[in-house]
């Protein structure tokens, strides 16, 4: 199995014994074809600096970065669109409290998995700079350009909780250049991740061992 199915059924197995049925059901829609690059950099960081690693133990710190993420980038949809303020009809109207619900579950589930982790304080931080970010954003006098650039800290912060959640799943943090990188991978990317198969570039477990490897070599000097 790769990386991308890895990641995006241990999210999917996350959410199975959610209940109502309707809401199970938009909450796997959200999540079959949805870009899970958060999810496969915690899988890929893992690996790099543990090649030994049985990435069954990581799925779920992979799938509660991606259930994070997911649930905030639907917040943020639902805080720039308001669709219940343009419902049409009550069925509409219904959707969009789903997708309201769907949001709260994501993100709360996300937290279970990673509460007893090494990444649960990152992952606190995370929607904390959320909350600031759009708070911000909604402020009188804010452009176009900073409002941008506050909804892209999301995906900014999505990939360094991802490089925490791997790091600390194989019993280490992540040395600072290792967040960087993470901000680096995200930097091209405005409120969305690539599609599936474009995840993240060839060369990424490459360059976390090797950041790794250096950080250690510092460390011992």
């Amino acid at each position: 199995m790769d990386d991308v199915a890895r990641a995006r059924d241990a999210a999917r197995e996350a959410l199975a014994n959610v209940e109502p049925e309707r809401l199970r059901e938009t909450l796997d829609d959200r999540l079959v074809d949805a870009a899970v690059t958060p999810g496969v950099l915690s899988l890929v960081t893992a690996r790099a600096l543990d090649p030994e690693v049985d990435l069954e133990e990581v799925v779920d710190r992979a799938a509660g970065v991606q259930l994070i993420y997911e649930g905030l980038r639907l917040t943020r949809w639902l805080a720039h669109e308001e669709p219940w303020a343009t419902a049409a009809t009550r069925e509409s109207d219904i959707d969009a409290d789903m997708d309201v619900l769907a949001a709260d579950v994501l993100v709360s589930r996300g937290f279970s998995l990673l509460a007893h982790t090494g990444a649960a304080a990152a992952a606190v931080e995370v929607v904390r700079a959320f909350g600031r970010d759009q708070t911000e954003r909604e402020a009188e006098g804010v452009d176009p350009a900073e409002a941008a650039a506050l909804d892209r800290n999301l995906e900014v912060d999505a990939l360094e909780l991802a490089v925490v959640a791997g790091t600390t799943a194989v019993g280490g943090d992540p040395p600072a250049e290792l967040l960087e990188y993470a901000r680096e991978l995200a930097a091209d990317c405005d409120r969305e991740f690539p599609p599936p198969g474009r995840a993240l570039p060839e060369t990424t477990a490459d360059r976390i061992a090797d950041i790794s490897d250096r950080a250690v070599s510092a460390t011992d000097r």
